[in-house]
């Protein structure tokens, strides 16, 4: 009786030992592999918001201070967006953020824009979307150049009247195929910009705000 009672107690023993070293190499994996993680993560965030960026500031280093802001309307989601503004010795440079044009073919088609502290739209990518393959995909930049068509543009140039397709009397080019995936993009940069125009007092400031505090908790 007893040398049963002394056999299960190792098992026990040696099962525990087992659970527990299994634990800690989890554990350790994660503590050596964490830092990896945020360093990817880090950099793959920096790279996106390059790609929308003014490729003159490529020299200046990129540390954008990182809020979130909200508008139905003009952002096309109920929900909160990243908004990332790069700053250059104190003063606001350009922003990045997110968007939706809500009235894709098949899905919404989620944005995301680089636009100038002046309001000039730097670059614009697609980041999601469900439309055809082969017609309405042509939204994204490594498949064609439609989407370059936004650089440089601003509310003003072209003016109002004109942001829309050409089909329908605007300066952008339509897609063959897809009028309304390209109808869905011009009217989400578009009110993408507004909502930059209107807000950016308001979101620099709270980026310059969020900047100190990161600054002083350092």
């Amino acid at each position: 009786m007893a040398a049963t009672e002394g056999k299960a107690l190792r098992t026990l023993l040696l099962v525990g030992l087992i659970a527990g070293g299994a634990a800690a190499l989890v554990t350790g994996t994660y503590e050596f592999s964490k830092d990896r993680i945020t360093a990817n993560r880090q950099a793959r965030l920096l790279q996106s918001l390059r790609d929308v960026l003014d490729p003159a500031g490529d020299g200046l280093a990129l540390n954008p201070t990182r809020i979130e802001a909200s508008d139905p309307e003009l952002l096309g989601t109920d929900d909160p967006v990243e908004v990332f503004v790069v700053r250059d010795e104190g003063r606001p440079r350009a922003a990045v953020f997110s968007a939706v044009a809500p009235d894709g073919y098949h899905a919404p088609i989620h944005l995301l824009i680089g636009v100038s502290a002046d309001g000039i739209v730097s670059g614009i990518r697609v980041v999601d979307h469900r439309e055809t393959p082969g017609l309405g995909d042509v939204i994204e930049a490594d498949k064609s150049d439609w989407i370059l068509q936004f650089d440089g543009k601003s509310l003003v140039s072209p003016e109002a009247s004109q942001w829309a397709v050409d089909d329908d009397g605007g300066s952008f080019d339509s897609i063959t195929g897809a009028t309304v995936t390209a109808r869905a993009v011009v009217g989400g940069v578009g009110n993408a910009l507004a909502f930059f125009e209107s807000s950016k007092v308001e979101l620099f400031a709270r980026a310059s705000r969020a900047a100190s505090e990161e600054a002083a908790n350092e």
